[in-house]
């Protein structure tokens, strides 16, 4: 028996008693009730915890999925030794997004009564994360004008080759030279104008002046690495402070981390007990943002380093040389009665 191998501590367990308390149709997936005619499908518990195991084991391709089901002890107990294959797999996790969304904010819920967000503080913080959008499939303004010079050189370069040659005496290895000239030249033409049509069509009619043949949503933006940059989007995630939970996350195309801290706290808030002195902390880099006034607006508390070309003032503790006394934020908590955060050491 299955059951043997799996212990009663075993996290696969949590797993399975989470997805059956849930109510799938109520949360919006297909496929709860088998259609009257025709090969009945795989439930969604079944896929939704397949999809959870991966996910908390670093599991994510749907291939890997595929061969863990066949493999792996504890996924064959969660399925019932069912065998989906890496294609349903994919399906479902592409036709139930709003559904596993639900699902997670479901989870928070759940945490929170029991007990392990009673604190409602939270730190936000962005990542990025690399699309399947290859960098030369992606352009922007920018990219097509530097691309655009390149060409143009390289032109250059070639007509001043063939002008070279007509001044040399005929000969057969001439002619093929000028031959192989003329055929790049026109090459280079025929990308030209496709740079010029991407521009046109892509580039100039987006609204952000950017477009990604492989992945539209994907964004070029920079990472912390000089001259780097990726191909992806930028993660926003709220931790909470003491469990160490995701109280909520958000896929942005957005490549700056400034504008994203009142949007996410206000996300994160919605978890939280009313009554419950809320604060969120974020990293260097957000304070010159719009979000006081949101953060009025929502009576929470928003604390965030100042960034290092501002104006600060840095703490005498020796051994924390990077933490940074943000002087305004401690202000405006001695002014509301909040827990002052004197220091951050977040990055």
């Amino acid at each position: 028996m299955l059951d043997d191998w799996v212990a009663d501590d075993n996290p696969v367990r949590v797993i399975d008693a989470f997805v059956a308390a849930l109510d799938l149709a109520e949360l919006g997936f297909g496929g709860v009730e088998p259609a009257g005619t025709g090969r009945p499908s795989y439930h969604p518990a079944a896929l939704l915890g397949l999809y959870i195991y991966g996910y908390l084991n670093r599991v994510h391709s749907s291939r890997r999925l595929e061969r863990e089901a066949g493999r792996n002890v504890e996924v064959m107990w969660l399925l019932a030794r069912l065998a989906p294959d890496h294609k349903t797999i994919a399906d479902f996790r592409k036709d139930n997004g709003p559904g596993i969304k639900k699902v997670c904010a479901r989870f928070v819920e759940v945490c929170r009564k029991m007990g392990l967000l009673a604190t409602a503080s939270v730190a936000i913080d962005g990542s990025k994360f690399k699309a399947v959008n290859n960098r030369d499939k992606n352009f922007t303004r920018g990219k097509v004008e530097r691309r655009r010079t390149q060409l143009e050189e390289s032109v250059a370069r070639y007509l001043a080759q063939l002008d070279t040659t007509d001044r040399q005496e005929p000969s057969e290895t001439l002619e093929l030279k000028k031959t192989r000239i003329k055929e790049r030249l026109e090459n280079l033409t025929v990308e030209m104008a496709k740079l010029a049509a991407i521009e046109k069509q892509g580039v100039l009619a987006s609204p952000d002046q950017q477009i990604s043949f492989t992945d539209p949503d994907s964004r070029s933006m920079a990472t912390s690495g000089r001259g780097s940059g990726v191909v992806g989007y930028n993660v926003q995630t709220a931790v909470d402070t003491e469990s160490h939970l995701i109280v909520a996350h958000e896929v942005t195309t957005s490549g700056s981390d400034r504008s994203q801290l009142a949007n996410k706290a206000r996300q994160a808030k919605v978890h939280a007990e009313p009554t419950t002195p809320y604060q969120a902390m974020g990293a260097r880099g957000r304070s010159r943002t719009r979000s006081g006034a949101a953060r009025q607006e929502s009576k929470r508390h928003a604390h965030t380093p100042r960034d290092r070309r501002a104006s600060v003032r840095h703490t005498e503790d020796a051994h924390r040389r990077d933490a940074l006394f943000v002087r305004d934020a401690a202000e405006s908590c001695d002014r509301d009665g909040a827990v002052p955060f004197s220091h951050f050491a977040l990055r």
